[in-house]
């Protein structure tokens, strides 16, 4: 795709059959400009919006939730302190094993999917 834009992009600049003055800075700056946009579209866009989804995410954990760590850990949060930027989570229900992680390290809540579903990565 991009080899035929390269390609109506020159077949457009040699076809002034006039001498214009070379096309000017405008005409040079068109690929950096066409490349910035589809750079925008294909990586920074995406990121931004799961950015947003991330935020969301964490403000609205709440104790009950069953949540995924970034290190492969399940638990269910039983207490969320904004300030501090923590959760704790209960690990194991048969001994009540708690273990507090930083509120950045949940990497996704697991309560409002269907059961016998697995969680996309």
């Amino acid at each position: 795709m991009f080899n035929r834009i390269w390609t109506f992009y020159l077949l457009a600049d040699n076809g002034g059959g006039a001498a214009t003055g070379g096309g000017g800075f405008a005409t040079a700056l068109l690929p950096i400009l066409i490349i910035f946009v589809l750079f925008w579209f294909i990586l920074i866009r995406p990121q931004r919006r799961e950015q947003v989804r991330r935020e969301q995410m964490l403000k609205a954990l709440k104790p009950t939730d069953r949540v995924v760590t970034n290190g492969g850990m399940y638990g269910v949060v039983t207490s969320v302190d904004r300030e501090e930027g923590s959760v704790m989570l209960r690990i194991d229900d048969s001994n009540n094993t708690k273990a507090k992680f930083a509120l950045w390290a949940i990497a996704r809540v697991l309560t409002n999917e269907p059961s016998g579903q697995s969680p996309k990565s």
